[in-house]
């Protein structure tokens, strides 16, 4: 099995130690999407056992923590995203050229400064409490279904730029076997966690429509950015789902 597609998933998604595969062909970069459920799970799992470790800490230290390794997990990839994306859907103002522009801009304006700030505060709280209570099992499923959101929204939505940063992704997946891993990453959320995993994936398809729509009116398709913030909006309400059936 030609596992570079597996290395370059995991180099483009995670500060994971993958090895480095050099220079990707355009065909490989496409092929790497159907790694990313795995990829995702790979940081769930870091994410879990972290919390895991840390469950006789006082909860808001623990939070904090596991909030780090969640972010360094990603680069903090995703997040620059969801402050592109903030900046430029205000300072766009339904202008669909403005706001290609604003998201190439590498300065991050007060919107994308609130976003970040909202997101992590929502996460820490989010953690905080399934700490205290002693149920961090579903973090696993986190990373997972939101990176398996990436490969839908590949699946189902324009690339909305000529060139950019998933451009190879867009052009070169294998649609079928991206579609299964994709469906395979909800269905053995399904399985393994019930009714709780039934929640979060309904959670995550949601999101995906709600934001694919928003996608669709402003740009008429997806950038690199609108991915990493799907990403993160997917990651924060299931996270915040998970926390309310955890107190219910």
């Amino acid at each position: 099995m030609d596992l570079r597609p597996f290395w370059i998933a995991g180099r483009f998604l995670s500060r994971l130690p993958f090895p480095d595969p050099g220079v990707a062909e355009p065909v490989e970069t496409g092929r790497s999407v159907l790694w990313y459920p795995l990829i995702g799970g790979l940081m769930g799992l870091a994410i879990l056992l972290a919390a895991t470790l840390l469950g006789d800490t006082d909860p808001p230290l623990a939070a904090a923590l596991v909030l780090v390794l969640w972010v360094w997990t990603s680069g903090a990839m995703h997040l620059d995203g969801i402050a592109d994306s903030a900046d430029a859907w205000v300072g766009g103002l339904g202008s669909r050229e403005r706001t290609l522009e604003i998201m190439k801009d590498p300065r991050c304006g007060p919107m994308g400064v609130t976003a970040i700030g909202l997101v992590l505060i929502a996460k820490w709280a989010g953690l905080q409490t399934l700490i205290a209570h002693g149920s961090p099992t579903l973090l696993f499923w986190l990373p997972a279904l939101a990176r398996a959101q990436l490969s839908l929204l590949m699946l189902t939505t324009p690339y909305a730029r000529k060139q950019g940063m998933a451009a190879d992704q867009f052009n070169h997946l294998p649609r079928r076997g991206t579609w299964l891993t994709a469906l395979a990453g909800w269905l053995g959320c399904l399985l393994v966690a019930g009714w709780s995993g039934l929640v979060l994936v309904v959670g995550a398809l949601l999101v995906l429509l709600i934001a694919r729509r928003g996608m669709l009116a402003r740009l008429a398709g997806f950038t690199g950015d609108t991915a990493g913030a799907l990403v993160e909006l997917t990651e924060t309400l299931l996270l915040l789902l998970c926390a309310l059936i955890a107190t219910h």
